[in-house]
């Protein structure tokens, strides 16, 4: 899904895996493992994605760059 943001430019959820799919506006994408479903969905939710992610995301769980 395509956000509007400074800093992100689309996030997609697989609440079945706990995957969170995180593509910044410089183009490099990143999957975040184990995040739990309340996270994701209130990422989505969130008026600051930016800021959701340093707050909730950021440094809490192990990622992969894509």
């Amino acid at each position: 899904m395509h956000v509007e943001s400074t800093a992100i430019r689309e996030i997609d959820y697989a609440p079945e895996h706990g995957k969170l799919f995180v593509t910044f506006q410089d183009g490099d994408a990143y999957v975040y493992v184990g995040v739990p479903e309340r996270v994701g969905r209130a990422f989505f939710r969130a008026p600051s994605k930016g800021r959701f992610f340093q707050r909730m995301i950021r440094d809490r769980y192990p990622y992969n760059r894509v």
